[in-house]
Formats: structure tokens, sequence, C-alpha cells
């Protein structure tokens, strides 16, 4: 599934093709897509609208829409597992998994191509309400050293489970997760509540240092599913200090990466480097 980098990759690359332009019309091919609203309301909604601030929330892309100058509600688009968005010109033929597309007064479509069907692309009326459960940005100014510290303090969980929970912070998923706990050399089992104020901080900053980097190499490509707006794969994957690496060295000690199952997740980690925890 896209996680943080991949959806902010997808949102800097579409931003300058969308922001400003008026949706003409909707053309929906898959209902489920709409998340429960009907294909009519959802083209009474967008269709007439101006697309303004283009922007990431967690996993969520939200496009903001106007009419007249003001506000009229907001596109809200989830990737899911194989979700993508390009915008391409109208004489472009849509292929087979196309769910969704918006006709754009340039003469530019927006097309949601989803092979598996499980991504969302909806309208809703107030975005605050949409994403009230979603924990802060790990990349924003509420996600300090401090902050984290006293929500692992706060709660009784293992580490890997608390930081996949969008309600405690959004927008981290199963690869970066594994990359962020490895290189703050802390076992995925650990308890959260027992993390301490050094090993806080060093976790603090192996997210924000990993999701940077993810980003500048527009998100990882290791399936066939996630590509960029203009189809080209991410390359953060060549990055990886365990994710999907079991059986080979670790990178910084030479120790062979495991794999375990953590809250039903695939979990990468060197048993070396990341000590567990004496319960287990």
């Amino acid at each position: 599934m896209p996680e943080l980098p991949e959806v902010e990759t997808v949102v800097r690359l579409i931003r300058p093709k969308l922001t400003g332009r008026r949706i003409e019309g909707a053309r929906v091919e898959w209902a489920r897509t709409l998340g429960g609203m009907s294909p009519a309301v959802f083209q009474r909604a967008v269709t007439g609208a101006t697309l303004g601030r283009i922007w990431r929330r967690g996993k969520y892309m939200v496009a903001d829409l106007e009419r007249r100058g003001r506000p009229a509600g907001h596109l809200l688009g989830h990737l899911r597992m194989s979700g993508r968005l390009h915008v391409d010109p109208a004489s472009i033929a849509p292929g087979p998994h196309e769910r969704l597309r918006l006709l754009l007064d340039d003469g530019g479509v927006l097309r949601f191509v989803d092979v598996r069907k499980f991504g969302r692309f909806a309208f809703v009326e107030r975005i605050d309400t949409a994403l009230a459960a979603l924990g802060p940005e790990p990349l924003g100014e509420e996600f300090t050293p401090a902050w984290l510290r006293a929500g692992l303090r706060s709660r009784r969980r293992a580490l890997k489970p608390l930081l996949l929970d969008q309600t405690f912070v959004c927008g981290l998923g199963n690869i970066y997760v594994d990359e962020a706990l490895h290189g703050a050399r802390l076992h995925p089992l650990r308890r959260s509540d027992r993390i301490t104020a050094p090993a806080a901080h060093r976790l603090h900053g192996r997210i924000q240092a990993t999701l940077e980097e993810a980003i500048a190499r527009e998100g990882s490509s290791f399936d066939t599913f996630y590509r960029t707006p203009e189809g080209r794969p991410g390359s953060y994957q060549d990055q990886f200090q365990v994710y999907g690496r079991q059986g080979r060295p670790c990178l910084s000690c030479g120790a062979p990466v495991r794999r375990l199952v953590v809250a039903q997740r695939g979990t990468h980690v060197c048993l070396r480097c990341q000590r567990p925890p004496r319960s287990l």
C-alpha cells in the first residue's frame, strides 16, 4: 500500500497540472470507488468546481474545491493497494482499470486507475470531519521528540502496531516503520511505555530521516503497482536496510535479517541490532 512518501510524491507531481483547473465533467466507471456516494450525486458535487489547494494528509490526497471563490467541499483520494492518479490529454484512450475520470477545462483528464478496486476517491463536504481521527503528521511541527516520548509512555502497546496506528501518527506503513525501527535499533515488539527518552529521540530522528529520503527518491517500487503519475518507479527500495531482505545480511552488522509476523504484518528485523525485549 502506498505510504506517506508515495502519496506525497503523487501530490507534488499532479499539483501543477490541477491547481486552478475547472472540472467540466466526471465519469464514474466503478461506483464503489466513491465509497457509498452515488455517481449522480458525485457528478453534481464536482462539475463546475475549480480545483484549489492540492495537499496530503497522512496517506490521503486532498483537493480543495471552490465555486466563485468560495469553499465548495473537497475531493478525497486514497490509493490503497494499487490505485494510481494520472493527468493526461483527453485524446488518450482509457485503460481497462480506469475507475474514475474528471474532465478539466484545459483539455486534460484526471484519471483514477485501480487494478484491485480497493482505492477510494470521493467528495466530502468537510475535510476536518472526514479526517478527524488522524494523528499528527510525522513531518509536521506537532511531531517533536517530546511529543513522541509522551505519546509512547501514555500507551502500553508494542512499538510497531502503535506506529502503524493512523490515530497515533498518520502516514506510516509497514515499509517505513520497519526501516525506522531498524535505524533506531528498536525491536518492533518493545513496549512503548518502556522506551527511554534517548531511544524516543533516536526513533523520532529515524522516522523523519527515512520519510524525507524516501520522498526525495519518489517512494518505493518493489512491485508493479506503485508508479509516479509520470509512470516512473520510485527508487527508495534500493536503500532498504531490512524490509524485504529476510535471510540476507544486515547492512549494519552482517547478521541475517529475520522475518517475523507482528500484528498480522510481515515484519523485518535484525535481532543483533534490534535486541528483543526480555519477555520474548
